[in-house]
């Protein structure tokens, strides 16, 4: 049987990834890269040090960890049901298309917002439900080695005349920053669900991100198969173990990247290798990550601390889609328009994330589950019957 208790370590990750989202999105002004000058040494110290130390930790692995526990919790839902006789595939469909329409009214707020990604490919969830464990670890390591991208690569091997196409997304990014500069909020919100829309989606193909994110959500669910986010002395072996694969993968990878850009001229040739080399080592980064968070909830006296930050991973999804309404508001035209450095505005995600907690730790007092959460299920399980 599988047990209805919520996975305490699950909730910690989920909680931390996007605490990290916040504090990266924050930096980026929510995708409205515009920042004053300054003159003070101290404040470009410590603005290339938090930009740089961020970008290396949250970067594309907060997302990562996003991706994987949304793999892990279709498999708690999916073994739930099957429990009773269901089969939730047709009703996971459902919800990704809900899913889907939260993405919207994200996407009104934040430029470049991921739901409707995660909508679109976590068909590969469903797809994949019977198939064997065997079967989800082969078809996710061929989508994170991205097949397209190797595909690219030999052919302007072969065909050095070949000439990458030009990016499909920066069309859309000139708009999209006119619009957050001088928009009303009902411009952005129009600007938002098309052009920002499509150079969200357009970057997320350029980014590794359409093959990537699936092969996570495979790899989460295969985590909830094995069970590997319950405290075993079997899985302590495999966090232990992932830790130091994960940290002898990385360094390899992460020097190999700025190697491809100077010694392989052709351009064709090099981005494709750049973008797999890239996606593998944060990869890896994110997996040392997963492994050192769980070990440490188990392992240490670092879990009553780690214990606290679960109302917040409870209400992963009010926090994702509130933090883009504020921090548009904070950032962009429509609202107070600040204009901040790195510093300040590490402290302004720091603030969201505070205030975004002290609202979960009360919410639940009264609630099982969190506002955004409690329609995505009531929504999930509407019935067409009388």
């Amino acid at each position: 049987m599988i047990k209805k208790e919520r996975i305490d370590v699950a909730d910690v990750l989920r909680g931390l990834a996007v605490l990290g989202i916040v504090l990266l999105h924050s930096l980026e002004h929510f995708n409205f890269y515009s920042y004053p000058g300054t003159e003070s040494t101290l404040l470009q110290f410590s603005n290339k040090a938090i930009w740089d130390s961020t970008s290396f930790l949250l970067a594309g692995k907060a997302y990562g960890i996003f991706a994987l526990l949304f793999g892990f919790s279709f498999y708690i839902q999916d073994s739930r049901q099957l429990e009773k006789g269901n089969d939730f595939r047709l009703r996971f469909m459902w919800r990704l298309l809900l899913l889907f329409l939260w993405g919207q009214i994200n996407a009104m707020f934040f430029t470049a917002e991921v739901l409707v990604l995660y909508a679109v490919t976590g068909f590969v969830l469903p797809l994949f439900a019977r198939c064997s464990n065997r079967t989800l670890l082969i078809a996710a390591a061929i989508m994170m080695m991205q097949p397209l991208e190797i595909g690219e690569m030999i052919y302007a091997i072969f065909n050095p005349e070949y000439v990458a196409p030009k990016s499909l997304d920066s069309q859309f990014w000139g708009t999209a920053y006119m619009v957050q500069s001088s928009g009303t909020f009902i411009e952005t919100a129009k600007m938002n669900l098309w052009e920002g829309q499509l150079a969200s989606l357009a970057w997320a193909w350029e980014n590794a991100r359409f093959f990537q994110t699936p092969a996570l959500f495979l790899l989460g669910m295969w985590m909830g198969r094995q069970k590997l986010f319950t405290c075993s002395e079997k899985n302590i072996r495999f966090w232990l173990a992932t830790a130091g694969c994960a940290l002898v993968l990385f360094f390899p990878l992460r020097g190999l990247e700025p190697m491809l850009k100077e010694f392989v001229t052709n351009s064709a040739v090099a981005s494709p290798a750049i973008l797999i080399v890239s996606s593998l080592y944060k990869f890896a980064f994110m997996m040392l990550l997963v492994s050192a968070i769980v070990l440490l909830y188990y392992l240490t006296s670092l879990k009553k601390f780690l214990d606290k930050i679960i109302p917040y991973g409870r209400m992963s999804l009010t926090n994702y889609i509130t933090q883009s309404v504020i921090g548009s508001f904070i950032f962009y035209h429509w609202g107070l328009h600040l204009s901040l450095n790195y510093t300040y505005s590490l402290f302004v995600g720091i603030g969201i994330f505070v205030a975004q907690y002290i609202f979960a730790c009360i919410w639940f007092r009264n609630h099982k589950q969190g506002p955004l959460e409690y329609i995505w299920k009531k929504a999930t399980w509407l019935s067409c019957s009388k």
